[in-house]
């Protein structure tokens, strides 16, 4: 089974968010089954920093984008091979993918990741001169939209799937960008790209995909109703015997308490003391009192509304009057950012919070915290709440999407069949907020509960082994029925596309 995996970033060569840390725990599990998947992502500027070595493979010849090198390498620390796209829009900018310094959307993003689909497409159809062409494309999120729609009216081109990691980021852009694309002309209709007259490249991925893969099983129902849907829950409705939810796993090697290098000690179930090391050891770090007493919230993220923020901002002087600490990283919207600075400065030793992303501190607080706070307005899967578990760390979650999926809420029934590994909220306001914190915190005074909390999240499998099976028998599912046709593949005849001629071979040796 040959597969080729689309995606704008991986970690640790790029990463805004649970993007990254998908691309590249899920291919290595799927490497480990045996199946031959290679990643392709934009050689960024900071990436090709990152990476220790590389060799130009071939010369893509994009017509309107002009030339891009495709760089061939490895992913780090691993065997699954890696192809990087080297293109000026992407190896000359440094920072973030998507954004620029103060925020905004790169104006360029939808030239820059239409010529890195254009490239993916030459992989797709064996056009890059390496004599392998992929049995499966999967593509992930709006990034690889584009990719998806031009293949699917192709009859040379293998059936492809998409994950939606966040159906809130869909890349929209105006009919005149399309047209300054050089798109085939026939993309322009509702049923690919065109979107109320604009274009959508979330949506041409959805409509071109045979399957639609969705990152956790409550959002795959949550996303095809109005309230979660995103103006794309009429579609969704319409493929509902295509979309699948499948909640994500996590690198259990590299988030392991027992031996993560980031950590001021290891520690497993049978010596918890020194979790409790860790804690006095962020609270060091991040200027908070010594306080063995308090229970320590972590949060690590992006600063969005998505989150649920503005509600923790407007519950958190209340929330201080308990005997609780935070300890938060993040950063983004910069009045979010400004806020929980002033809120740090209301209540020095009390509340910390580090702008910007540092991946140590980020497996410092998951270690070193009590409990980790997750009031998402929705979150597709979300990756925190099992590193927390992990890491013997209860989380406080809103009930929607994948932390509906895998947080079980503390009370009488649940500790006694012991499935009890956390607090959940099934509304997101200043008292659930409050409610939540305050359950927390009673349970976190009752020593032997709490151990037997952190003992059932500790002990659970987060691992890929089984979602990477199903991602695989998909493929094997795709593969086996491609020749019939699919109500993906019901689309007008393709016009005649100037996209891409053959390259030529070089001699050279991880959000709009």
């Amino acid at each position: 089974m040959r597969v080729l995996f689309a995606t704008s970033e991986i970690h640790p060569l790029m990463k805004t968010g649970g993007l990254a840390d998908v691309s590249a725990s899920l291919p290595q599990a799927l490497f480990e089954l045996g199946v031959d998947i290679r990643l392709v992502m934009p050689a960024y500027a900071d990436t090709l920093a990152r990476l220790k070595a590389w060799q130009v493979v071939s010369e893509l010849n994009l017509g309107l984008f002009g030339h891009a090198r495709l760089l061939q390498s490895h992913l780090p620390g691993s065997r699954v091979p890696l192809f990087l796209i080297e293109h000026p829009s992407f190896s000359t900018r440094t920072g973030n993918p998507y954004n620029d310094s103060t925020g905004h959307a790169w104006p360029d993003n939808a030239e820059r990741f239409t010529l890195f689909c254009r490239a993916c497409e030459m992989l797709a159809l064996n056009q890059a001169m390496l004599d392998w062409q992929p049995d499966i494309v999967h593509g992930n999120d709006w990034q690889t939209g584009i990719l998806l729609a031009l293949l699917r009216d192709n009859p040379q081109s293998p059936p492809s799937l998409i994950t939606i990691h966040n159906l809130a980021y869909q890349g929209v852009f105006n009919r005149a960008t399309f047209d300054a694309l050089g798109l085939p002309q026939n993309l322009w209709r509702s049923d690919a790209l065109e979107h109320w007259g604009d274009m959508n490249c979330l949506k041409a991925g959805l409509n071109a995909a045979r399957k639609i893969a969705t990152v956790s099983p409550s959002y795959a129902r949550e996303i095809q109703t109005p309230a979660f849907g995103n103006g794309l829950d009429g579609l969704l409705r319409q493929r509902h015997a295509d979309v699948l939810g499948m909640v994500n796993g996590i690198d259990i090697d590299e988030w392991n308490p027992a031996t993560d290098p980031h950590l001021a000690a290891n520690y497993t179930l049978d010596n918890m003391e020194h979790k409790a090391l860790n804690k006095l050891a962020l609270q060091r770090e991040m200027g908070l009192e010594i306080d063995t007493e308090a229970m320590l919230i972590g949060m690590v993220g992006r600063m969005t509304e998505q989150k649920g923020l503005d509600v923790v901002l407007a519950a958190a002087d209340q929330i201080m009057q308990r005997p609780v600490q935070l300890a938060m990283l993040g950063g983004g919207d910069a009045r979010l950012e400004a806020a929980f600075q002033a809120l740090m400065q209301r209540h020095p030793g009390r509340v910390s919070v580090r702008l910007g992303y540092d991946e140590g501190l980020a497996h410092r607080i998951e270690a070193g915290s009590d409990v980790f706070l997750m009031p998402s307005r929705f979150e597709p899967c979300g990756l925190n709440q099992l590193y927390s578990l992990r890491y013997g760390t209860p989380p406080i979650v809103h009930g929607v999407g994948g932390l509906n999926d895998t947080v079980i809420d503390t009370f009488e029934a649940t500790l006694a069949d012991g499935s009890a590994n956390g607090f959940v909220m099934r509304n997101l306001d200043v008292p659930a907020i409050l409610w939540g914190v305050s359950r927390a915190l009673e349970f976190f005074q009752q020593p032997k509960v709490w151990a037997t909390l952190q003992a059932v999240g500790m002990t659970q499998d987060f691992s890929w082994s089984a979602s990477a099976q199903r991602y695989l028998d998909i493929y094997h599912q795709l593969a086996s029925t491609h020749d019939e046709l699919t109500p993906a593949s019901k689309a007008p005849a393709p016009e005649t596309s100037p996209a891409v001629s053959r390259p030529t071979r070089s001699r050279a040796t991880r959000k709009t």
